[in-house]
């Protein structure tokens, strides 16, 4: 039985889930800087081992951007991606005004969309456009 915790997610527990997929994680003052400016995080652990994490960010009234979904690699494909999923998508119920719709977007690489794509999400022509800036 996996246990759920929200808005808890600490830097350290981050960056130890981020190295087990992505390799060298961010530091971790930039780290806790991002936990603060969250609008929700959500975390499922296995006893007291954190096995995956999500956060949303976003502006509350017309969109919400799911980001860093990350499940240790021996615990994927036992549903706690989409347990993930969907305490976002409650947040966002729970959270915007009634009646209206809202953008719920996020980036996934080519691998994860049909994963995704369970959801409701569907992807258009945009590009997705990024670069690494180093704060001075």
């Amino acid at each position: 039985m996996f246990t759920i915790k929200h808005n808890e997610l600490r830097a350290e527990e981050f960056i130890s889930l981020w190295e087990t997929v992505w390799g060298s994680g961010p530091s971790l003052e930039q780290t806790r800087l991002a936990m603060d400016h969250t609008l929700f995080r959500v975390s499922v652990f296995d006893g007291d081992k954190i096995i995956g994490m999500a956060r949303m960010i976003g502006d509350m009234g017309l969109d919400y951007y799911i980001k860093d979904v990350i499940v240790r690699p021996e615990y994927q494909g036992k549903g706690v991606g989409r347990l993930l999923i969907n305490e976002l998508l409650v947040f966002v119920n729970d959270n915007g005004i009634s009646g209206t719709g809202v953008f719920v977007e996020l980036c996934a690489m080519p691998d994860k969309i049909p994963f995704y794509q369970k959801f409701g999400f569907d992807s258009n022509e945009a590009q997705r456009l990024k670069m690494m800036y180093t704060v001075r």
